[in-house]
């Protein structure tokens, strides 16, 4: 078993008057196009598991086959089939788009029930005197995918997430190829979605954010037309890709796809920089969901990747306000201030 490293730096702090009540440690990592380590804090080979960053590699085996194009899907169904979703009503249409097309209804999806993001849309069920559904799970267009792949491929769809499965084969060979990893080193777990998982250092991680946007090492055009097909998808539907209030959509929508980012549960945020073919991984150590959005925005300001323009329309998620139940401003958290090598900056 694996321990976290505990002299991982302080990466964001919440302060309660003008006092740091509470902080979270954790790295990052920046690598260019050639995969070398640009910038980097705390311990970058510590194994963790990417979780929903991972989907935008678990796809790629679907259009590698023919049969994401054999079957009609769309962009739009490519996005949602990547995402991490509110469960919003944008979101479930698309994700039925998916399932009507393979002729499959939502009894087969195995992810499990979970209550959508937003407060509205959990009363609006509750109102209706409904349940959150397998629909509602943020990785329901995910597991549609995985059916649709398993319809194309013929393959048996009451197994389909055994890690023995041909479908999870497939998908490893994709992680260990992006992750520059051997398939006997991957950590493998259980997602939150019971989905098998694959675990890897961070720096692995942003390399196969960087090989997203820049699978040149291979030389395999048709692998570069569906990474570019997957960068184009999210770019052109990041509304699908997370939902309202969410820093993956609102990040893609103010940079026009100009970064793509994608959150995974327990603290990972993961970006690929497509016009300087860098990738970017964030791990924050405790799992706390929100403080490595605050990291991304500090390493993306910092890094002059996004304009002053796009850092204001963005402030909300680096300066972040905490109010009591009275809806009184009590204090705020933000990412601790990050100074890149002086290179970078040149």
């Amino acid at each position: 078993m694996t321990v976290l490293n505990s002299s991982n730096p302080i990466l964001v702090e919440n302060i309660r008057g003008e006092v740091v009540e509470s902080f979270h440690r954790g790295s990052f990592c920046v690598v260019d196009d050639r995969g070398d380590v640009l910038w980097s804090e705390g311990d970058i080979q510590q194994v963790s598991f990417p979780r929903s960053a991972l989907k935008y590699f678990q796809h790629i085996p679907f259009l590698l086959s023919g049969g994401f194009d054999a079957m009609g899907f769309t962009s739009k169904e490519l996005a949602i089939m990547c995402a991490s979703h509110n469960g919003e009503d944008v979101h479930l249409d698309v994700v039925n788009s998916v399932l009507k097309r393979i002729s499959l209804n939502s009894d087969y999806l195995k992810c499990g029930p979970q209550q959508p993001t937003l407060k509205k849309d959990f009363l609006a069920l509750v109102k209706a005197n409904k349940e959150p559904s397998c629909m509602h799970n943020n990785c329901s267009g995910k597991h549609a995918g995985f059916l649709a792949y398993c319809v194309h491929e013929k393959l048996n769809l009451a197994d389909y997430l055994l890690p023995s499965h041909p479908l999870h084969k497939q998908i490893k060979n994709i992680t260990a190829l992006f992750y520059e990893m051997d398939e006997s080193s991957l950590a493998l777990g259980v997602d939150g979605c019971s989905a098998p998982i694959f675990g890897m250092p961070l720096f692995n991680q942003a390399l196969a954010y960087k090989n997203l946007v820049s699978p040149m090492p291979w030389k395999d055009n048709k692998l570069t037309d569906v990474c570019n097909r997957i960068v184009k998808a999210v770019a052109q539907y990041p509304l699908l890709v997370a939902g309202s209030k969410r820093y993956c959509t609102d990040l893609m929508e103010v940079t026009r796809g100009r970064i793509v980012g994608k959150t995974g549960a327990d603290g990972v945020y993961c970006l690929a920089i497509p016009h300087k073919k860098w990738g970017i991984a964030i791990k924050i150590d405790d799992g706390k969901m929100g403080p490595q959005y605050q990291v991304a925005q500090e390493i993306l300001t910092k890094l002059n990747l996004i304009t002053t323009k796009e850092v204001a329309q963005l402030s909300s998620h680096w300066h972040c306000k905490n109010t009591n139940f009275a809806g009184n401003h009590v204090g705020y958290s933000e990412a601790t201030s990050l100074i890149p090598p002086q290179h970078l900056l040149s």
